[in-house]
This record gives structure tokens, sequence and C-alpha cells, in this order.
């Protein structure tokens, strides 16, 4: 029989506890959902949006922003869910379509979303509609392109290298604070190049806007400004009458400026997010923007979710305790009706090798009791930590995956390819261009750079290319190339569909390739499955844009192979493990200069951010978590040494703390506790305004 209690609460939310309920119900005040880890997130976020339809909200007002396109598809996917099942009298609105709705709602990542919206209305601040957007490789060669025609130090190895003058700039533009501050906080050793970085920035800048080209910090620059801008502002505070933000603690300063004024007084604003799980400072992300939001939005409605559906409750004390220590927090405190369980273990090894023992070991024996191995984790601080697992692992052949492998578009030959539609789509990519001309025989870099000059004068003609005589090597498919572009620019206004695109191109590049790479069989799968992929998308710049944005992953560059078994292990960092969870999690080096890192310990703030790192690691268990540590790091290989380091356990358990884990050794010859330390191993002329703004922060 239904509880009285819920006899007035629509039955599509009767499912829900007492706090989701009230944050999916809530009204139009600015709403702060702290979710704590396994606390059903996805679950109430689903239901708020499915809640606004009811309610009557028209979908298309509806802005649904996400970190990642997968985790936006799973969150319109279950939107659909809830609304398909509902009757339709239930809806306040009786021209609203459930089934049609989320089809208008406007879902995605801040830098799809932004894509689309500048798309349509950058005209209002004057970008040219049909740009193209650099990856992170691609804005780095950009970098070095311009660092090399301003004829910078490039033989001063104290100037800072493409990837961290990127960098630097993107911390500029993301956090909005001047070169100046960046340098000084971020990268102090490059002071000396404060003025010379300023000049490359600027031309990094106008380059940009020649060749119509945006990176992934003006997606977010230039949506910004399009909401700072009079006209702009009023189309889009109109446009989204309800906007609902996932994991807010990962927002930046530049993200969190676009949401302030596209809701200045944080009406209808939703975030949802989780102060505790704040682990992305290094991509300029801040926990300043959850802990302060209530004093951003006057009357905002703080709702904690703290029922958590993942974990058992001796897990959850020891958490609950770890993150209780933190400097300043939402609070909250996660409890469990699974049941008490298992005590977490903390284990003290006699080394690095009694560790890799200890937890294949352990891995091995859960599997024997029935826990599949892709149920279980390991999971530690940095890369590295890994390299002794994976060694034994592959000894006593135990497949596994280890998660953070190359994406498609950062590996070389996926590049490559890719290189060739982007060029096509426009022929003012000098990045692009350069790439595809430099793989032909005979084409250096000093005849690319002439070739790309001379089409960039022909206003991006590709038969201009046909008055240049080619050299022998290159006389059958200079003519071919030449035709594969114009064909895939004719196709463009054509329902050919990019597949065709990436056919063609692979056909020409395949040849290429066998020169060029090893491997040759694994990397034309990539291509194939690439064009597998790429049959779903009619536009070629919405597949441009969508893989440049949240490429998938490339299965043949992860170090072992899933498929060589049904059941495999699952090594990550802990960065990568976030939104995961797992039967059985292992978190190795658990020991001060790891866990923290002795990189991230310079400031109070570095120090918080890492204990929430830990935090996130020891929620990720669902019934055994196991927390390890090595006594000794040795300096040597031990047949040739003896020397060493002796460790202390983590600073974020502490001896109260401790307490709450079942205390065990392994291999250990003499007692525990010792001091010592961890061995951590396109713009067009009327956006001068935008740029002359942001070159104040390098001016």
């Amino acid at each position: 029989m239904p509880d009285p209690a819920t006899f007035d609460i629509p039955e599509f939310l009767q499912t829900l506890n007492p706090q989701q309920r009230s944050a999916v119900m809530h009204g139009d005040a600015p709403l702060l959902i702290i979710a704590g880890a396994g606390t059903g997130k996805t679950t109430t976020l689903a239901h708020r949006v499915a809640w606004q339809i009811v309610s009557g909200t028209d979908p298309s007002r509806l802005l649904l922003l996400t970190f990642t396109r997968r985790a936006a598809a799973e969150m319109l996917r279950r939107v659909e869910h809830i609304l398909v099942q509902l009757d339709p009298s239930t809806v306040k609105d009786p021209k609203v379509c459930l089934r049609s709705s989320i089809r208008r709602i406007a879902g995605g990542t801040f830098h799809s979303v932004a894509t689309n919206i500048l798309r349509r209305y950058g005209n209002l601040i004057g970008l040219h509609p049909e740009f193209t957007i650099l990856d992170r490789s691609d804005s780095e060669d950009l970098m070095n392109v311009v660092r090399s025609k301003l004829d910078l130090p490039k033989s001063d190895s104290r100037f800072p290298l493409k990837s961290t003058c990127l960098d630097i700039y993107s911390r500029c533009v993301n956090t909005q604070k001047s070169l100046e501050i960046m340098l000084k906080k971020y990268f102090p050793w490059c002071l000396e190049h404060q003025a010379r970085l300023g000049e490359l920035f600027t031309g990094y800048t106008s380059t940009k806007e020649q060749q119509r080209v945006l990176d992934f910090d003006d997606l977010l620059l230039f949506w910004n400004a399009l909401a700072e801008n009079a006209d702009g502002g009023q189309m889009l505070r109109q446009q989204f009458q309800k906007v609902m933000v996932d994991e807010y603690q990962d927002t930046n300063i530049l993200q969190a400026q676009i949401l302030k004024n596209i809701c200045p007084d944080g009406k209808g604003l939703t975030a949802v997010g989780d102060d505790a799980q704040s682990i992305y400072s290094f991509r300029a992300a801040t926990v300043r923007n959850i802990l302060d939001f209530p004093d951003e939005y006057s009357g905002t409605v703080l709702i904690p979710l703290e029922q958590n559906y993942r974990s058992t409750q001796k897990i959850l004390d020891a958490t609950n305790r770890v993150i209780g220590e933190a400097d300043e927090r939402h609070t909250k405190e996660l409890w469990s009706s699974r049941g008490d369980g298992a005590m977490p273990v903390l284990v003290t090894c006699s080394d690095e090798d009694a560790q890799t023992t200890y937890v294949i070991d352990q891995i091995l024996d859960r599997r024997e009791k029935g826990v599949p191995l892709k149920q279980q984790a390991v999971l530690f601080r940095a890369s590295h930590h890994s390299m002794a697992l994976e060694a034994e692992l592959g000894r006593r052949n135990v497949p596994f995956v280890k998660y953070g492998g190359l994406r498609f578009l950062e590996t070389a030959h996926v590049r490559d390819l890719m290189s060739f539609l982007r060029l096509a789509e426009n022929p003012l990519d000098s990045v692009a261009g350069f790439r595809v001309l430099v793989l032909l025989p005979g084409i250096g870099h000093v005849k690319a750079a002439t070739l790309l000059e001379s089409l960039r004068d022909a206003g991006g003609h590709f038969d201009t290319w046909s008055s240049w005589t080619p050299p022998t090597a290159l006389r059958d498919d200079w003519p071919k190339l030449i035709r594969l572009l114009q064909d895939m620019e004719q196709r463009a206004e054509s329902d050919a569909g990019v597949a065709t695109d990436i056919h063609a191109t692979r056909l020409f590049y395949a040849p290429l390739l066998e020169t060029k790479y090893d491997n040759v069989k694994a990397r034309l799968n990539d291509l194939i499955q690439l064009e597998a992929i790429a049959a779903r998308y009619q536009s070629r710049t919405d597949f441009l844009a969508e893989m440049t944005l949240d490429p998938p992953s490339s299965t043949q560059e992860l170090p072992a192979d899933p498929f060589l078994d049904e059941d495999y292990l699952i090594l990550s960092t802990i960065h990568s493990a976030k939104g995961l969870e797992w039967d059985s999690v292992f978190v190795i080096h658990a020991a001060d200069g790891n866990i923290p890192s002795d990189m991230a310990t310079g400031s109070p703030e570095e120090i918080e951010e890492e204990r929430r790192l830990f935090y996130v690691a020891m929620t990720r268990a669902k019934n055994h978590l196991s927390v390890v540590r090595p006594e000794r790091y040795y300096f040597h290989n031990r047949r040739k040494s003896d020397q060493h380091s002796l460790s202390k356990i983590t600073r974020f358990l502490p001896t109260h703390i401790q307490a709450l884990f079942d205390r065990q050794s392994q291999g250990m010859t003499y007692g525990s506790g010792y001091g010592g330390t961890g061995q951590s191993g396109l713009l067009q002329s009327d956006t001068s305004e935008i740029r002359k703004k942001i070159s104040k922060l390098w001016g």
C-alpha cells in the first residue's frame, strides 16, 4: 500500500527519496543540489528536466549543460524514458508532445552548445559562422607557427615549449586573469618571457582570426562575449528560461560568467555538483564556483543528496571522516541502506613488489569467489604508479585495460586523415593544410608554406594548385589530391554524407600510411571504424565539431587488448575514475608524496584538492575497499643496492581515521610507521573590441 505521505506526489516521482523529490519539484529560485558520491545525481537531474516539461516549460526553453557528450546523451535518454511512460493528461500544457519533447531540449557540453549558438548568432559579435575548431594538438601547432613567424628564440632552452605556451594562454582566458598573475602563480620560471609571451598571444589570436579557426577556449570566450552583448544577451535570456548544469564543481571562471550573464539573478538556474569531488584545477576549474554559489545568487536553496546507493556503510564511515577534515565544504553526511558491509582494509606492504603481489593475489582470490575482474579496479594518483603492476599482470596473464588511452584525434594516422577533411572544410586552416602537404613525397616545410600562401591568395580555390608542377615522385598523386579536395567541397552541398569523404580520403591516404607508420593493419582498422562512426552524420561540419570536442578512444592504443578475454581488470588514474564504480577497489601507493602528490603540496588549496582526490578514489568502491602503501621505496634495483627511503602513510588518514579500517601488513620484517618521505615517483574585423579586451590580460 502506498505511503499516505506520497498521495499528492506524481507517480513518476514516488520512487525518489525525499531529498531527491525536493530537488526535482523545486521552483524557480536558484537551486544548488549538493549530490554526494553515489546518491543518484543523474536520476535526480533527469527527473527535474522531466518535471519542468510536465509543469509547462517549453522544452526548447530548457538548456542542459554537462561535461561530456556521453553524459548529455545518457541524461537525455533517461529523460525520454521518463516522459514516454507518462500519461499525456498529466502535462500542464496540452500542446506539448511528450515523445517529441526530448528533441527540442538544448543539451550538450559547454563547448558543443557554444559551437551551435555561435554558428547561429555569432554574427551579432562579428564572428564568421563557418569557423572550424582546433583541437589541443592543432592549437599547439598553430602557436608554434606564430612563434616561428615572430622569430622568438627557438634556440633559447628557457623559452617555454609550445604546449606550455598554450597552457599559459588557456589559463589566462579561462580564469580571466592577467598574464602576469598566471605566470607568478603557476609558471614562475616563465616570468622573464612575459613581454614576448604577450606578443606571441596577440599574434596567435590574430592568426586564428585570419584563418577562421577557433580553439576550445575561444568557444567559451565568444559565447561569453555574445552573452555580454546587448542584443545577444537579451536573445539568450529569452531563449533559455531554465538552465541546468551538471558537475558544477568542475566549471571554471569563464563558464560561471556565461551562466551569470544568461541567468543574472539565478532565476531558473539549477546547479548540480559536489564540492568534495572538485579535482580538476589543472584544467582551470575552481571549487570556489560551487562554494560561493549561494553568495553569488541571493535566495539560493541548497539541497544535499545524502542517501548513497553505491557503497556499504563502513566504507562511507571512512570516506565521511576523510572529507570531514576539509577546511571548507558544504556539509553533508552520506549514509547507506545497504547495510554495514566489510570494513575497508588499510594494508602496509614491505615494498612495491609486495604491494604488487598482494593486490594481484587479492584480485584473483575475489575472482574465484565470484567477483569478475571487470568489477575490480586498481586506482593510483599518477599513471607511472602502475608500471610494476602492469608488468606482473602481463607475466601472470591477467588481462587488463588501463583507462586514459589515446583518443582517436591523438593518434597520428587519424589526425592525418582528419586534416584532409578540415582542409576541405576550411582552406584557410593552415595547420590542417600543412599536415596534409608534408605527407606527400617531395614537399617540405618551405614548399608547403608557399603552396598554402598561394591557396590563401586564391581565396581558397584548390584549382590554383594545378598550375604547380610537382616533382616526379608526386606527379600522379598531386592531381588526385586536388580532385579529392574539390570533390569534398562539392559533397558539402549534397546529401552524400561525411562517410563518403572519409572513404575516398582513406583510399588516397592508405599508400602514404604504409610508408609512414608501422602496425599498418591496426591503423587502417581505426580509419574504418572512424568511417563507421561518420556514417551517422550528414554534415561534415557537425562531424568535425563533435569529433574535435569529444572524440572516442582508440582501443588500438590501449596497453592491453580488452578483447583478449571477455573479462579484464581495470587500471585507472583517480582522475579518470571519477564517475565510475566497481565492486572492489584497490587504491595503491597511498603514501605521502604520492597521495598527496609531492608536486601538489605548495599551497593549502592544492592540498585540499589532493584530499578531495583521495575521497573520490575511496567512494568508487561498492563492497570492498583496500588502501595499500609500500613502506620502502628502493632507489635502484634491489639486487644491486639496498638503498631506499621509508614512506609515511598519507596524511589524509590520521590515526583517528585509521581506526575505521582493518589494518594489515604484508611481507613486513620490521615495524611500520617510521619517518621519511614517499618517492613519487575566422574572426571578422569587428571582433576587434573582444580581442582588445582579452589582450589586456597580457598586454
